[in-house]
């Protein structure tokens, strides 16, 4: 506070502003203009929670969780945006869909990473689309009409690819910034198989069990504890065992789990408790979970953890979503058809061909 006091002394013309992030369903969008028409060939929905850098998401398309109406006033809103800017190529944009409406967070009049991903997903040359219209062609005469394209028959997920198993002592938390170095392309017509195949492609899965099974630790934020059934669930199905904090290994118990509860980091070890750190450096442990509090401690002592699980070579997840994917990820019955794989073109029917647009009447 005291160095905000100062800012505003230092030169009161110019206020200081500060971010609010607003939680929510967080939606990619890429579009190709040329002053009348705009060309949307699809939407993605990311995995996490707004707040975590689009690039290190992992996104669905098409979006499987939001509504129509919210769909339309996404590309009503693009479309108005785009106009308004004059936007003549490439344009990307983020929107967040909470309960209370659909907000705006960024427009980008420019090519984004997401590009190459849509157009192989379906079958838009936006870069080839892009380069006429700056020579002076229209999307009209090229066959391509406004508004948002159907999709194909298929879900394509894209997820981030890291380099904290190469590189120890990384910090593999997600937040703002970027730290993903690639990204890999899931394809199916089941959304469960495409996201698994993106997942284990990424090397965003844990190890699958033994016979003896295998350890997974978890310590996640309160406001997580929703997400711990569908996690928990998965993993168990898996075959993996639990090692938890207090109160983690509380809700685990709960929920019927056998949890083996660990001492927090700086804590003085309860009876039968191994500290946390120790539990890491055993070599039991082929998981971590780890969504701290928005707090001064919780934070440090999950920077802790976090380094500690990537100098074991340990995955560790720090996006509850990204856990929960990573968990359903595992599940038995998905195994074998992580095999069935076509070529692109047989996924994509008809790639560079015009299409007609979604009516969400």
């Amino acid at each position: 506070m005291n160095q905000l006091a100062r800012a505003t002394v230092v030169d009161p013309d110019r206020p200081v502003r500060i971010d609010r992030y607003l939680e929510g369903v967080e939606v990619d969008i890429d579009a190709v203009a040329d002053g009348d028409t705009v060309l949307i060939p699809g939407l993605l929905e990311h995995i996490e929670r707004a707040g975590v850098h689009s690039g290190d998401s992992v996104g669905m398309f098409p979006p499987q969780n939001i509504s129509a109406s919210d769909q339309e006033l996404i590309v009503a809103a693009m479309d108005r945006i785009v106009r308004a800017l004059g936007v003549r190529g490439l344009v990307n944009a983020q929107f967040i869909v909470r309960d209370d409406g659909v907000y705006l967070i960024e427009v980008n009049p420019r090519a984004s990473r997401t590009v190459p991903f849509m157009s192989k997903v379906t079958g838009v040359p936006m870069v080839k689309l892009a380069v006429r219209i700056a020579l002076g062609e229209r999307l009209a005469d090229m066959g391509w009409g406004n508004g948002l394209l159907a999709p194909p028959p298929l879900v394509a997920v894209k997820a981030p690819a890291f380099s904290t198993q190469k590189l120890r002592g990384v910090d593999p938390s997600v937040g703002p910034g970027m730290q993903s170095t690639g990204e890999v392309i899931g394809i199916h017509t089941d959304p469960r198989v495409a996201l698994a195949k993106a997942m284990q492609g990424a090397a965003l899965i844990p190890p699958r069990p033994g016979a003896d099974g295998a350890l997974a630790l978890i310590s996640v934020a309160e406001r997580d504890h929703g997400s711990l059934p569908r996690v928990a669930a998965a993993l168990a199905r898996a075959g993996y065992r639990f090692a938890a904090t207090a109160g983690t290994a509380a809700e685990l118990r709960a929920l019927g789990h056998e949890a083996q509860v660990v001492a927090k980091v700086g804590e003085k070890p309860g009876d039968g408790q191994v500290p946390i750190l120790d539990l890491i450096a055993g070599g039991t442990v082929r998981l971590v979970v780890n969504t701290p509090a928005p707090k001064s401690g919780p934070v440090r002592d999950a920077a802790e953890i976090r380094l500690a699980a990537t100098a074991e070579g340990i995955l560790c997840l720090t996006a509850i979503e990204t856990a929960v994917a990573a968990a359903e990820a595992l599940d038995p019955d998905l195994l074998s058809r992580l095999a069935e794989v076509r070529s692109l073109g047989d996924w994509v029917p008809d790639p560079g061909r015009p299409r007609g647009a979604i009516s969400f009447g």
